[in-house]
């Protein structure tokens, strides 16, 4: 009599690793399609909206670069990190810092900013609302 033989189930920490990749492999995605449409933003309109826009696509951006980093993080936690962050780069503009660094670098231009904006601060929550609602929504179809 022939023994069945019993299937080879992957390893728990092979599981971890192969979810892990995705989600990254996802959040870079997104990074990237968010750098997209902020690029897309700046090069089709102008004004209030491409700036509220822009403040907050920075802050799904950093919403992406969290879940990047560390990809089991649930969502609140993600948004709500990416909104601290985004936060405390626009309240560290009162302090002069950040407006000298970018007149010495576009990339700190980029990633600084020059000069406080109180209406940023709701631009940057917007976006933590969204990246929460769309990563949230992701993670329920796994």
């Amino acid at each position: 009599m022939r023994e069945r033989a019993t299937p080879v189930r992957a390893s728990p920490v092979r599981a971890f690793r192969v979810r892990a990749f995705r989600v990254r492999a996802v959040a870079a995605a997104a990074a990237v399609a968010t750098v997209a449409a902020g690029l897309a933003v700046r090069a089709g309109t102008d004004g209030v909206f491409a700036k509220y826009a822009g403040s907050a696509l920075y802050t799904v951006l950093l919403c992406a670069l969290v879940v990047l980093c560390a990809p089991r993080t649930r969502p609140l936690v993600a948004a709500s990190a990416a909104l601290v962050l985004s936060w405390a780069v626009e309240f560290a503009q009162l302090t002069g810092v950040p407006a000298e660094l970018s007149a010495h670098s576009t990339a700190a231009r980029l990633v600084l900013g020059s000069t406080f904006n109180a209406p940023d601060l709701l631009g940057y929550a917007v976006g933590a609302a969204a990246a929460w609602s769309v990563y949230a929504g992701a993670r329920r179809l796994r």
